[in-house]
């Protein structure tokens, strides 16, 4: 279904009963309403980023719900999509964290390829309808694929921006891992504790003092 180790790893989930369910009530909301992602980029965080190839986490909440903003990745727009106001604050601490410019687009393809999961915690939405598909299931898979991470004995980042977040990474190991926590990069919470919290030179230089080749957090241009 996804195409690397995350299908090994998830196994078990898949086949679980309140999946299959999930999987029938997506086929009637794709069918009856305008969705997003589009099918073939629901998974896209998960096949950018393997198990394996995870170094950090930032997790969302659920998609961008406006036309051909989404396409599988926290808090990412497809090229050409104008920058969304989490994400302009999201570039406003890369370059106070660490002198990086934004780049002229709101892809994070860059990050997820370096081992960046930009999981969001439900993924899927129904057009215009924040939150239309809490409830249905994918609450239960996303806790899955982070209780999985978290399994891991290599460490990882986890990157936890406001009281959703924090609450759904509340059983993370860390003592093994690195837990990120701030207020929210939204424009009604950025300025409560996100601005200023530093945390790309904070994810790197744990990676670092643990032999793992930092991130580049500097996105090409388009």
């Amino acid at each position: 279904m996804i195409g690397n180790d995350w299908d090994q790893i998830l196994r078990a989930e898949l086949g679980k009963p309140y999946f299959q369910e999930l999987q029938n009530v997506l086929a009637a909301e794709y069918a009856q309403y305008k969705v997003y992602p589009s099918k073939e980029n629901i998974y896209e965080a998960l096949k950018l980023t393997s198990y394996e190839g995870t170094k950090a986490v930032i997790l969302g909440q659920d998609p961008y719900h406006g036309p051909g903003q989404a396409h599988g990745l926290s808090f990412s727009v497809l090229p050409g999509v104008r920058i969304p106001p989490s994400l302009h604050n999201i570039y406003k601490e890369l370059t106070a964290d660490l002198g990086i410019p934004a780049p002229n687009h709101g892809t994070l393809t860059h990050w997820a390829k370096q081992g960046v999961l930009l999981l969001n915690t439900v993924l899927t939405v129904r057009e215009g309808e924040a939150n239309s598909h809490q409830g249905l299931g994918w609450e239960l898979f996303t806790d899955a694929v982070i209780a999985a991470l978290n399994e891991r004995e290599q460490p990882i980042v986890f990157i936890l921006w406001g009281s959703p977040a924090q609450k759904k990474g509340a059983f993370i190991d860390e003592t093994k891992h690195k837990v990120i926590k701030s207020s929210h990069p939204s424009p009604l919470a950025a300025y409560r504790g996100f601005l200023g919290s530093k945390p790309f030179s904070e994810t790197n230089a744990f990676l670092e003092s643990r032999g793992i080749v930092p991130i580049d957090w500097a996105i090409p241009n388009i």
